[in-house]
């Protein structure tokens, strides 16, 4: 290997495959390699056979549950904003055309033990079983100052300067009960604890705006969607697109070991003796385990059902959020559910996970709010995995090391991860302003 490469990416998580798809667009030579035979790292898809595999240590799953080849299981599943940055990514780079997308059925809430429809605008609020007809005006009133809110547009800033008032005081202006900011917050604008109350009001707006006009984008149950055939299809398109950009995939390359020089910047990866050199490497936190540091785990339930989730109007598709306040926890719990109409399972299954940041080390008792909102499940799997940050400079090292995946099953915190790694390797911002139009979702069952 006496080529020379701007960039070796480490690893085929989700993370890496949209760099190195976005960095050999932008003209960089790159090289991606994995240690693994296939495609995905920690974000890899499963058949039932493998799923078997990596949770009992047989490979002899129950006939019963149908065939393994029609089980594309996440294993880390997340649904994509329909007018979000990961969608924004997949335009720019023009991937769309390798995949296809679905609406997803619904967007719930947990609230007092009960799961609800999630609502986004001015009229759902006034339907909502969720609130009192006098906090049904409240909500409503603060769902149509969002809905107008505009930046360039001071006349819609009802005298509010976002960038200094706070989320907090915002919605005290509309008077709002603690249960409602408890959705607006965690179900609408994303936010996985309470701290984004005390900070600027802006973001907590804009992540509002975007849930509702996503929500609008295909008049369907939820603001997302979901690739056919699960994220597994992710990384191979930016594979695909890499390549068509000259990019080089090399999978089974074991060890993988970053060279460096004697003042600490990268020089190289060394895999069976060979020595490929580079300026740069981007890769997940496996690869350089002395540049990182466990901030966190995550504890999930994988479960495999014959039925929708109890109260998700039969939704094939869903994702349910049980804000930390109304379980008495630190962080919010997520559930996620896919089913055969998005090619997951085979006909008449469904598959749901059940995910939170860890707080104990009893992840049975710890997703139990969660696992007994689905009714009964065929099997369940439990799985606990380390979070992992850097903590490397980048400057000094030339090493960009994405952080570990996080329990939310939607993707807006790890297109933010992606997209400032971005502007670290190469200078630049990405610019997400990309005709929508151009990404297309079914909606149809």
């Amino acid at each position: 290997m006496d080529e020379e490469y701007d960039v070796i990416v480490l690893g085929t998580g989700l993370k890496e495959c949209i760099l190195s798809g976005l960095l050999s667009v932008d003209g960089l030579k790159v090289l991606h390699m994995d240690r693994n035979d296939y495609y995905g790292g920690e974000s890899s898809s499963l058949n039932l056979t493998q799923l078997w595999k990596r949770f009992r240590g047989s490979d002899s799953p129950p006939e019963t549950l149908g065939s393994s080849r029609e089980y594309n299981v996440d294993m880390i599943p997340k649904f994509m904003m329909a007018n979000g940055l990961l969608v924004r990514v997949l335009i720019h780079t023009d991937v769309t055309k390798y995949l296809n997308f679905k609406a997803v059925d619904g967007s719930f809430v947990y609230n007092k033990g009960k799961i609800y429809k999630v609502p986004a605008t001015d009229v759902e609020a006034l339907k909502s079983p969720l609130m009192g007809l006098f906090e049904k005006r409240r909500a409503r009133k603060f769902f149509i100052y969002v809905q107008d809110f505009e930046e360039t547009d001071p006349k819609s800033h009802e005298g509010l300067d976002l960038n200094k008032v706070t989320a907090r005081e915002i919605l005290s202006k509309y008077g709002l009960e603690d249960d409602t900011i408890d959705f607006i917050g965690h179900a609408l604008a994303l936010h996985n604890d309470d701290s984004y109350l005390d900070q600027p009001g802006i973001d907590f707006v804009r992540r509002m705006k975007l849930y509702a006009e996503s929500l609008a984008r295909f008049e369907g149950g939820s603001p997302y969607i979901y690739p056919l055939y699960g994220l597994g299809e992710l990384p191979q398109a930016f594979a695909r697109l890499s390549a068509v950009y000259g990019g080089t995939y090399m999978l089974n390359k074991p060890q993988c070991n970053v060279e460096f020089d004697d003042s600490g910047k990268v020089v190289g990866v060394t895999s069976e003796g060979e020595t490929a050199k580079c300026k740069k490497v981007v890769c997940d936190p496996s690869y350089l385990s002395d540049k990182v540091t466990k901030v966190g785990k995550v504890a999930r339930a994988i479960c495999i059902m014959s039925h929708p989730i109890p109260d998700t109007k039969d939704s094939h598709s869903a994702q349910v959020i049980l804000p930390q306040k109304q379980l008495g926890r630190k962080s919010d719990m997520y559930l996620f559910c896919c089913s055969y109409s998005h090619n997951v399972a085979p006909k008449g299954k469904y598959i749901a996970f059940v995910s939170t940041e860890a707080e104990t080390d009893q992840p049975e008792v710890e997703l139990k709010p969660g696992i007994d909102l689905l009714g009964p499940v065929d099997e369940i799997f439990f799985d606990t995995y380390d979070i992992y940050e850097p903590t490397n400079n980048s400057e000094e090292d030339n090493c960009f090391i994405s952080a570990s995946y996080d329990a939310t099953t939607h993707f807006e915190s790890t297109v933010r991860d992606v997209l400032a790694m971005y502007t670290k390797i190469t200078g630049k911002n990405l610019d997400p302003s990309v005709d929508l139009s151009a990404a297309s979702a079914t909606t149809e069952g």
